[in-house]
């Protein structure tokens, strides 16, 4: 069973696609870490990110793979590294090449095959998994948004106001709905989830009860078969 949770930055989609995946002892795909790392490789080998064909090249080529929370390529734990300041500037040119999105939308099919799995992002059931037994789109408003990621930013020890955030926040949903492939937008048949006013446990509530009502059926055993006349 395949289950997507999509939605803006800041609604909280990759802690809860977490933990609903470990309470259900499911796989968690983290597709932001996926971007993160082609980025991560690109500079590393000194490819322009600006060179559409030599990044959709590194995509197909490298091995990603989680580990019990923790993100490798290629063998290498590269968990830190992919999310440094640095890295996370140059995730996002990496994440509008449409040949790059191409084929990480394949490796992202290849890893969900056969496997129970929760996965999160901005298309994943719009255009990666559009036959998903169970999509989402997690939202919040702007404010409250704001808000979660201001306090996340204190806590690290960062200097930064809830203007700021704001106004960087309404920059970037302004891009993820108007990128070029990979938009962000509702799924068609996607439950929307709006958590203003919900903590998480409020929230996994809900995606866990609608995760039981779409469970496939299991297959009817001997035992379970009625009577043949």
């Amino acid at each position: 069973m395949i289950v997507t949770l999509d939605g803006p930055a800041g609604a909280g989609k990759s802690s809860t696609a977490r933990e609903l995946a470990r309470r259900l002892g499911w796989c968690y795909m983290d597709t932001g870490a996926m971007y993160r790392a082609v980025a991560l490789v690109a500079t590393r080998r000194g490819i322009p990110l600006d060179d559409e064909s030599q990044l959709a090249a590194v995509a197909t080529t490298i091995e990603i793979h989680f580990e019990h929370g923790k993100v490798f390529v290629d063998r290498e734990e590269v968990t830190a590294e992919i999310r440094t300041e640095a890295n996370t500037a140059a995730t996002r040119p990496v994440a509008n090449a449409p040949l790059v999105r191409g084929a990480m939308k394949q490796m992202q099919r290849q890893m969900a095959a056969g496997r129970d799995v929760v996965t999160e992002g901005r298309d994943q059931g719009s255009e990666v998994f559009p036959q998903a037994e169970l999509k989402v789109f997690l939202t919040a408003s702007p404010e409250e948004r704001a808000r979660r990621r201001l306090a996340e930013e204190l806590a690290k020890g960062r200097q930064v106001t809830l203007e700021e955030i704001l106004s960087s926040q309404q920059d970037r949903d302004h891009g993820d709905t108007h990128r070029e492939v990979g938009a962000m937008r509702q799924a068609d048949g996607a439950e929307l989830l709006d958590t203003d006013g919900m903590d998480r446990e409020a929230v996994l509530a809900v995606l866990l009860a609608w995760v039981d009502s779409r469970r496939p059926a299991p297959p009817a055993t001997a035992a379970s078969r009625p009577p043949q006349s």
